[in-house]
């Protein structure tokens, strides 16, 4: 594959804090594959969600452009405000690449492409289970919602399981699906480690017995201090009423459910080695949001506090590059609208004039003229907004 068309793999998770991977996560964390992205690939630590809800970060991603541009700062049908041009798949075909969406891509309605070549989403998959009839259990037959912080136990076996098929589409997608003769663009999207918090084995057990980090209460986050907007969420699914033990299973599991994707993410690496294609492959690991597991009372997303809206973000470039920056840590905020422009510039294209997101590569290298310096947020509505917040990676103001 020409070095300036390289093939590229953007990974994503879904509702992981940055203080789950690299040198931020616990010491018993095992995430060999995010510390192989690390070692060979530069690590932003102060990556944000401007808008710490799923839909929003995921246009940001798919235009380049900040909540406060792309005007959706809550979950809503994307074909509201997103079509085909424009797009990051669009753009990259246009460049000469297949694209494909794999997993969880969170589109409205149900299998709009914006752009994309193919689309393999969670709805085949519980199709596929269904299918399968009742010689196999059936995935999320446990009773645990959406956005609750009670742990539970996979009822599928972890070969079956939403993140083991989601790698394993991604491998096939290598190996047999792909035309050989043009470079690949493929977003392999993971639907975890959002709740339920439902690991299979080994890994519901595998944290269980470490020494799990204690939640963080701010001073601000109970009695008259708490913000009202705040203090409403806390209370949506009683958040604030959830038992220590309950939060301490609850977190034991999500470490779980990450290193769960990080070992399948093994099996998508192996698939690109056999095809003598991992070292030039450009891979980009970020996730849509993080997760409060407690913190300050709370559960779930949405506000712009660092277990919430700061999430891991590594990018590595491939081997036959120039200054590739390896090894490197940036402490410059960077956000998910920088996505399309540092993928569209990697596949030797320039990003649109209206794009709000820089590309990472130049900022690595110091080669951008003008680097952000902080960057604003907000959720809700843009007539009442639940906050709004700018950081510039050190400090944070919140309003």
């Amino acid at each position: 594959m020409s070095p300036d068309k390289p093939n590229i793999l953007l990974i994503t998770t879904d509702q992981q804090r940055f203080d789950t991977a690299g040198p931020a996560a616990p010491s018993f964390m095992r995430m060999p594959h995010f510390d192989h992205l690390c070692r060979e690939g530069i690590l932003f630590s102060s990556a944000y969600a401007d808008c710490a809800i799923c839909v929003p970060s995921r246009v940001s991603i798919m235009t380049g452009k900040y909540v406060f541009t792309h005007g959706m700062p809550d979950n809503g049908l994307t074909s509201r405000i997103m079509g085909r041009e424009g797009t990051l798949p669009t753009l990259l075909r246009e460049l000469g690449y297949q694209t494909a969406a794999i997993g969880k891509m969170h589109f409205g309605p149900q299998r709009v492409r914006h752009g994309f070549d193919e689309m393999i989403l969670p709805e085949d998959y519980y199709r596929l289970m269904h299918r399968l009839g009742l010689d196999v259990p059936q995935p999320m037959h446990h009773g645990l919602g959406q956005n609750e912080l009670y742990a539970g136990m996979a009822t599928v076996t972890e070969s079956l399981t939403l993140t083991s098929w989601t790698a394993e589409q991604c491998v096939e997608y290598i190996r047999e699906r792909r035309d050989p003769t043009l470079p690949f663009f493929i977003w392999c999207s993971f639907g975890k480690p959002h709740p339920p918090l439902d690991p299979p084995e080994p890994y519901y057990s595998m944290y269980r017995n470490c020494a799990i980090p204690e939640p963080v209460f701010g001073d601000w986050c109970e009695g008259d201090r708490c913000p009202e907007a705040f203090r409403r969420w806390q209370e949506i699914q009683c958040y604030d009423l959830v038992p220590p033990e309950i939060i301490r299973e609850g977190r034991a599991a999500y470490y779980g459910l990450i290193t769960q994707i990080d070992y399948n993410i093994g099996r998508v690496f192996s698939a690109l080695q056999d095809m003598d294609l991992f070292n030039d492959t450009l891979i980009l690991y970020t996730s849509d949001h993080g997760e409060y597991l407690g913190d300050h009372h709370a559960g779930s997303k949405v506000f712009f506090h660092e277990p919430s809206a700061h999430i891991p973000f590594v990018l590595r470039l491939p081997q036959s590059w120039k200054d590739r920056c390896h090894g490197a840590t940036v402490s410059s905020p960077v956000t998910l609208a920088d996505v399309l422009p540092t993928l569209v510039a990697a596949a030797g294209g320039t990003p649109p004039a209206d794009v709000d997101g820089q590309d990472l590569t130049a900022l690595a290298r110091g080669q951008l003229a003008n680097p952000r310096r902080y960057l604003e947020a907000m959720a809700g509505a843009f007539d009442e907004p639940w906050y709004l917040a700018a950081t510039d990676g050190r400090w944070k103001y919140i309003w």
